[in-house]
């Protein structure tokens, strides 16, 4: 093996390594690794897009809409991930997010098993697209905000609270 495909192999397993992610690189924030290893969960640009959290008395909205209301691409990218989502989530799957953020995501392991309690809602916005949670429980609403608030800390300047 000549030193250029060593190299290039190498490559590859760093690549690969990095793309199962894990804790954020010695020197890196936690918010810094969310937004470098954002692509590997979402589909969508994080520098052409906001993530908004709205925290409601059942629950509350997150969306992602675009920066550039003439990017019609990553307008797609975001309602084909979030549709996908929504349907993830409804079954109590929460797998996407604990990829990006670690398994010991706020709110998550309640969410996972008092799914059947939340009602998880798709809609489609003019930049972008929306998840309404909605439950009657309040264990389960505590969970929700919960998990907003870790995402609101972890995606730093790519979120914001409404």
């Amino acid at each position: 093996m000549n030193a250029s495909h060593f190299l290039l192999r190498s490559s590859a397993v760093a690549l690969c390594v990095l793309a199962l992610t894990g804790p954020p690189a010695i020197g890196q924030t936690q918010q810094e690794h969310v937004h470098a290893m954002g692509q590997t969960v979402m589909p969508f640009d994080l520098d052409k897009t906001t993530h908004l959290f709205r925290m409601t008395d059942t629950g509350g909205v997150q969306s992602v809409v675009v920066k550039d209301a003439q990017d019609k691409e990553q307008i797609a990218l975001i309602r084909q991930h979030l549709r996908h989502e929504a349907e993830a989530f409804q079954r109590g799957d929460y797998a996407d997010p604990l990829s990006l953020h670690g398994k010991k995501m706020p709110g998550v392991a309640e969410l996972e098993s008092g799914h059947r309690a939340i009602a998880v809602a798709y809609a489609e916005l003019p930049l972008g697209a929306a998840l309404t949670f909605r439950t009657r429980d309040v264990h389960m609403v505590t969970a929700i905000h919960r998990w907003f608030g870790a995402q609101l800390s972890e995606h730093g300047a790519d979120a914001i609270a409404e």
